[in-house]
């Protein structure tokens, strides 16, 4: 009897520790790689950097970008000489062993600072760059825009599918969606989330952003689960969809980075002005010496009238 425990407890004991390393799928990110169970949760390494990733809560921006660019790096088949990749935004991060961000940025010999969504706040600079800390965003905007339609969509299905989609999807608190805005064609969704409100089990706002527009733009992170978006038993398709980021600090960014288009109107603006100033200078002047030219013929009739 003794002997039959001792080998149902021996089987048991193998059997744990079989399901303690058994393979498994992560599914919230497909970017990973070496998937085995460690203590009833899917656990991974991330690609491109090795950190484990924890498969039951979103992956950080920052791990995933990293991954994006480790993948259009793999050895695929050689490109045609004129091919180009869309890869606007997209760089290769350094991360902190946590997953977010490291404040300073660099690209070789150019660096600039980033917020905790990873967007350039600085201008870019040398290496001699020096970025304090990693400065938080605390409100993330956005707009997307559907494809030409008859009819508008109901404000209240819309404001609902995405209210429950992002909860349930990514698994942010509901508090932090402040507004759901529909004006044919656009959509605006506000995401907020101040370092104050935030615990250290809350998903952040920019990891979800990053998830969602994956997601519409049919670039899921997901492992086989396509974001389809419908409302009211009819499915939608999105033209554009731009992300704006607002931090706690203001970014810092100098004239010789903004647009030319800016700098153009900028520069008419100006040069209105100044014609305006020149215009005005020029009236006064002439007025002037018509005064003056007025104040002389009335002194000489005065004079004739006196003799």
């Amino acid at each position: 009897m003794k002997v039959f425990c001792g080998a149902a407890l021996l089987l048991l004991l193998c059997a744990a520790a079989c399901a303690q390393d058994a393979p498994c799928i992560c599914e919230k990110n497909k970017r990973v790689t070496n998937c085995a169970m460690a203590n009833g949760v899917c656990q991974c390494k991330a690609v491109g950097s090795g950190i484990s990733v924890n498969c039951s809560t979103l992956t950080s921006k920052c791990l995933l970008m990293k991954a994006e660019v480790m993948g259009s790096k793999s050895g695929r088949r050689e490109k045609p000489k004129d091919a180009f990749e869309d890869t606007d935004g997209l760089y290769d991060p350094e991360c902190e062993n946590s997953g977010v961000f490291k404040a300073k940025q660099c690209n070789g010999t150019t660096c600039w600072c980033v917020n905790t969504a990873g967007v350039r706040r600085t201008d870019k600079h040398d290496t001699d760059l020096k970025c304090n800390k990693l400065v938080r965003t605390t409100w993330i905007i956005i707009e997307m825009k559907h494809a030409e339609r008859n009819t508008p969509l109901n404000a209240e299905f819309l404001k609902k599918f995405f209210k429950e989609t992002i909860t349930n999807r990514y698994m942010l608190d509901g508090r932090y969606i402040t507004n759901v805005l529909y004006e044919k064609p656009y959509i605006t969704i506000d995401l907020k989330q101040n370092s104050s409100d935030k615990s250290s089990t809350d998903v952040d706002i920019a990891d979800v952003a990053y998830y969602f527009e994956k997601d519409v733009k049919g670039d899921s992170i997901f492992h086989n689960n396509r974001l389809n978006v419908s409302i009211d038993n009819e499915m939608l398709h999105f033209e554009k969809t731009l992300v704006y980021y607002v931090d706690e600090i203001a970014p810092e960014f100098s004239m010789k980075s903004l647009t030319p288009g800016l700098i153009a109107v900028i520069v008419v603006v100006i040069i209105a002005i100044v014609a305006a100033i020149v215009v005005l200078v020029l009236t006064r002047r002439r007025k002037g010496k018509y005064v003056k030219a007025e104040v002389k013929e009335m002194n000489e009739m005065h004079r004739g009238l006196n003799a």
